[in-house]
């Protein structure tokens, strides 16, 4: 294999010179010269932009700190990932190349910490999403690229989207630790958008927003088509919002998706699932997760990131038009079908929610084996439904352990639903089920949340 020592290209290594041009030199020889390994040695690199190119590995070396430099002239800006018209540069990625990897035990650092600050906009519990001030790229952005690993590696402090893989197929993402700050707006751990052929395991991601969160954003659909052959398994996370997810940016089909064996350390959701752009959601399989999941407290007076999505659900579908003028236009928001959930165990504040409307279908939705401890674990109070964003968003009902409105070819079995500590006077029955004519609850065992109450309500 060739090998390639950025120091051989003029770094600094002093976290004060921009290393990225000499960086980017080193990649740009090995990719000329067939390919081979780039290795970043032990040291403080503030750079710009880095573009790895075909055949090329970055590999990071213990004690290789790669810096994210805030000056805008150091970043490349590409379209918003969300369609939207704001700078959205990224720090290091790859576009239309194959065969491409980066790995090793150094630290990417987007230095997000330097542009964030706390208001106590939520009443002082320190909670809600902190404000940023200043300019945002994502820590990484690889578009279009075939046969990617990405192993070992630590993505820290990502003011933006950390992990971004848009149109990518055939990409393996193991063993890597993604440590944000857990307040962050819009740090998402990884976002598999329109990729084939994906597996993410044995990982710890730490962050503010979604934790791993599969879709299909509408200029990466229209370049990519849709998200399907996904394997996430084996991971740690936590979150302030989902743990794992599907949607909300569906504008794309989303289809064979199965997420296993992963430890859920006190996120909002542990699996949400939404459509909302006319996809089709299906082939989804959930199972064996274990851990907690809770409220956190909102500011919801301000304009930018007034809370996070999520009551505490241990497990979330909805399907609903994402605003009015989405239902008045007769635009579909799509389907969810075929989605099974087996082999769960959580404590949570919320049900396990299920919701679809007239013409927004969600068919064929199996629970087995699911264990929910209903307990207050934070300070927010409870009774509220969330469907964020969409034209429902947020509204007040009593907290049921499951319910159900509108599902066709719901199937629960061996579903246990107990209330420990204070029952809270929002919760409610064991079931409530609306609109579910034809839905098989076999061997639900526990009770209302207090006497008087029916069990099981179908209407």
């Amino acid at each position: 294999m060739n090998q390639f020592d950025v120091r051989e290209f003029g770094t600094a290594a002093d976290g004060v010179t921009n290393d990225g041009p000499s960086i980017q030199r080193a990649i740009d020889s090995c990719s000329a010269g067939g390919g081979g390994r780039v290795t970043v040695p032990a040291g403080d690199y503030l750079c710009g932009t880095i573009r790895l190119k075909t055949g090329v590995e970055l590999h990071l070396e213990a004690g290789a700190v790669l810096r994210c430099s805030l000056n805008r002239e150091h970043i490349v800006q590409t379209e918003a990932p969300d369609g939207a018209e704001e700078e959205c540069g990224y720090f290091l990625g790859a576009a239309h190349c194959h065969d491409i990897a980066v790995t090793g035990r150094g630290v990417i650092d987007g230095q997000g910490s330097r542009i964030m600050a706390d208001d106590g906009a939520d009443g002082g519990f320190h909670e809600c999403p902190v404000l940023t001030n200043g300019f945002r790229p994502r820590l990484t952005f690889f578009e279009d690229v075939e046969d990617m690993r990405i192993e070992g590696v630590t993505f820290r402090d990502s003011s933006h989207w950390t992990l971004h893989m848009a149109g990518c197929r055939r990409v393996r993402v193991t063993g890597i630790n993604i440590l944000n700050n857990n307040r962050g707006a819009n740090n998402d751990g990884i976002d598999p958008d329109s990729c084939q052929d994906v597996l993410i395991s044995d990982c710890i991601i730490r962050t503010g927003d979604d934790a791993i969160v599969v879709k299909t954003t509408e200029p990466m659909t229209r370049l990519y088509g849709p998200c399907q052959n996904i394997i996430i398994r084996g991971c740690i996370l936590h979150s302030h919002d989902s743990a794992l997810k599907v949607g909300t940016e569906t504008h794309g089909d989303i289809r064979n998706i199965l997420m296993s064996d992963c430890i859920i350390e006190d996120c909002s959701r542990a699996i949400g699932i939404w459509v909302r752009d006319g996809a089709c959601l299906e082939n989804i399989r959930v199972h064996d997760l274990t851990g907690a999941v809770r409220r956190y407290a909102d500011a919801p007076g301000r304009a930018f990131a007034p809370g996070w999505w999520g009551k505490g659900e241990p497990v979330f579908i909805s399907n609903t038009w994402r605003n009015a003028a989405h239902k008045e236009s007769g635009k579909r928001t799509g389907v969810i079908r075929e989605v099974s959930f087996e082999n769960i165990s959580l404590k949570a504040e919320s049900c396990i929610f299920l919701g679809a409307d007239e013409d927004c279908p969600v068919e064929q939705i199996r629970l087995k084996n699911i264990h929910i401890s209903m307990e207050k674990q934070g300070t927010q109070p409870g009774g509220l439904f969330d469907e964020q964003p969409s034209m429902r968003n947020l509204y007040e009902h009593g907290i049921p352990g499951l319910y159900a409105r509108r599902i066709s070819g719901l199937q629960v079995s061996d579903l246990e639903v107990q209330w420990r500590g204070e029952i809270q006077p929002w919760w409610t029955h064991l079931a409530e089920l609306e609109g579910c004519g034809d839905a098989r609850l076999e061997n639900i065992r526990g009770k209302a949340a207090r006497e008087g109450i029916e069990s099981i309500v179908n209407k």
